[in-house]
């Protein structure tokens, strides 16, 4: 039965790939991605066995260790989604034992390119191990390794599982995604924390920590070689009890929680009118307040619903509250460039609609039947994301000008941060006609079709390119003028933002008209 669940992800894969050129080329560079990283992985973590540092390897190993232990949770949230081809509610009708169904998941999850790039990165640590401790440290390094990688994948499906459960209510449903997606935001600024921490850091004090660590669950596996070649046979054994408890209790968790993980999601009736509202017409209940009576209006109150309740997109504009918030603060600590992290945050709030069809679904049929033009339908789309997301960025200028001790540049900032919004939504705009993927529908805002995470992740990194290459005139005007541009910035952003989201509108609403029947047949797919 685990080898039926290996084939059968291994063969929704391969179908979700076949006679579609692009999704071929996202799966290659996915491969070739992932090559690389356990190719660099490889050759970082075996550097101080190569060097014959062994002071080097207990702090690098137990801390590398646990990163990817951590990543294992948090990454596949932040950027790729948690790949639903073997949603377990999809295994409900069948007569499975609950050990069999996790057995099966839980192989089919080490089947895929994250679980064998890990490996092969980790294997460095093996490298050093032997090198440091000869061939017996090897053999325990390994160990240690592959428990290491059991323990990553075992905590990211126990959590989502149990994270999955909680979505069953409304209101736990809203707390649980603000809480992960601002747990999910912090990773950025907490690296950069990091980063500029480790220019300052006390090496003695690292060194304690890595030890500390190493005396965890997700350090304890990465140390078993490092012990036997300090000649520490004692310590061997302890540790892999840490671990092996570690790895059946999260087991048990999620053997807990799979059950009802498993059944549907549940909704409540509709609240009683507000009395305001009761003397209001149908249609302009329906209307958020200081909107037209209008085609347009009307839209745009629906993608304003969308995103304050529909949970994909709030967890979307919670991630980006935090990093705009967060990420400011790093810089200061860290001496980073203001214009740098700009951008970043202007090319980050327009990725949200990169997908904005696909977060649709089968729900966009109904725009189509009632004829809205592609130019009315862009449009509503991005007015309602910046009603959102304006305001935020007018917090985040006056955060950067407060934090750099340069109050009098928060206008210049914020014309920094709509120029590179408005070039984002100018890549952004023919994207999400163009590569729109599915999703699954389900409760959990993390979900992602098979195939479509590595989409996701590409198209991020592509807008957020775009946007730096695209803003970086004005960045090049902003150096040389000074400053002036803290008096001219704002109304020159605006300019430069705007300007570029209208040419892209004028060719994406073109195309649009022309393939929404090709949109929404592709965006429907594996939602049946």
């Amino acid at each position: 039965m685990v080898v039926t669940f290996v084939r059968l992800k291994l063969k929704l894969t391969a179908n979700g790939l076949r006679g579609k050129p692009a999704r071929i080329a996202l799966f290659v560079f996915g491969v070739l991605a992932g090559g690389l990283f356990a190719v660099l992985g490889y050759a970082g973590l075996a550097v101080p066995g190569v060097l014959g540092n062994e002071h080097a390897a207990r702090i690098v190993l137990p801390l590398a260790g646990g990163v990817l232990v951590l990543g294992w949770l948090f990454l596949p949230l932040l950027f790729f989604g948690i790949d639903e081809s073997l949603d377990p509610a999809r295994f409900a009708l069948l007569p499975l034992r609950r050990r069999t169904l996790i057995a099966g998941l839980f192989t089919a999850a080490l089947a895929g390119i994250p679980a064998l790039s890990t490996l092969v990165a980790t294997l460095g640590m093996v490298d050093t191990a032997a090198r440091l401790g000869g061939p017996v440290a090897a053999v325990a390094q390994l160990v240690g390794v592959v428990l290491g990688l059991l323990l990553g994948v075992a905590l990211s499906r126990a959590v989502t599982s149990a994270f999955a459960e909680a979505l069953r209510s409304r209101r736990a449903r809203d707390l649980a995604t603000i809480l992960l997606a601002v747990t999910a935001a912090l990773l950025g600024p907490l690296q950069l924390l990091v980063l500029s921490a480790a220019q300052r850091a006390d090496w003695d004090t690292v060194a304690y920590l890595a030890d500390a660590l190493g005396w965890t669950p997700v350090g304890a596996p990465y140390s078993l070689g490092l012990d036997i070649a300090a000649g520490r046979f004692w310590a061997v054994p302890l540790r892999l009890s840490i671990v092996i408890a570690a790895g059946v209790a999260l087991l048990w968790w999620w053997s807990r929680t799979l059950e009802r993980a498993m059944l549907g999601t549940s909704s409540a009736g509709r609240g009683p009118v507000r009395a305001g509202d009761a003397a209001r017409t149908p249609v302009r209940r329906l209307l958020v307040r200081g909107l037209p009576a209008t085609r347009s209006g009307a839209l745009i109150a629906r993608e304003m619903r969308y995103w304050f309740r529909e949970t994909r997109r709030r967890a979307t504009l919670v991630t980006l509250m935090v990093a705009g918030l967060f990420l400011p603060i790093s810089l200061s600590i860290g001496d980073g460039s203001p214009g740098a992290l700009v951008i970043l945050i202007g090319g980050l709030a327009a990725i949200a609609l990169a997908n904005q069809f696909g977060m649709d679904g089968n729900a966009y049929a109904a725009n189509i039947v009632a004829g809205v033009p592609g130019r009315i339908e862009i449009q509503s789309r991005v007015i309602a994301h910046a009603i959102y997301v304006v305001p935020l960025f007018a917090v985040d200028a006056i955060v950067i000008g407060a934090m750099s001790g340069r109050p009098w540049t928060i206008a210049g900032e914020f014309g920094l941060l709509l120029a590179a919004y408005g070039v984002g939504l100018a890549l952004v705009l023919p994207v999400s006609i163009r590569a729109a993927y599915p999703l699954p529908e389900s409760a959990s805002p993390f979900a992602m079709s098979s195939g479509a995470g590595m989409a996701k992740g590409l198209l991020t990194m592509g807008v957020l390119l775009g946007a730096v290459l695209g803003s970086l005139p004005l960045q090049i005007v902003a150096y040389f003028l000074g400053p002036v541009w803290w008096w001219i910035g704002l109304p020159v952003g605006v300019a430069y933002g705007l300007a570029a989201y209208l040419i892209s509108i004028g060719v994406s609403a073109d195309m649009l008209d022309r393939r929404m029947p090709e949109l929404l047949a592709t965006i429907r797919e594996n939602r049946s």
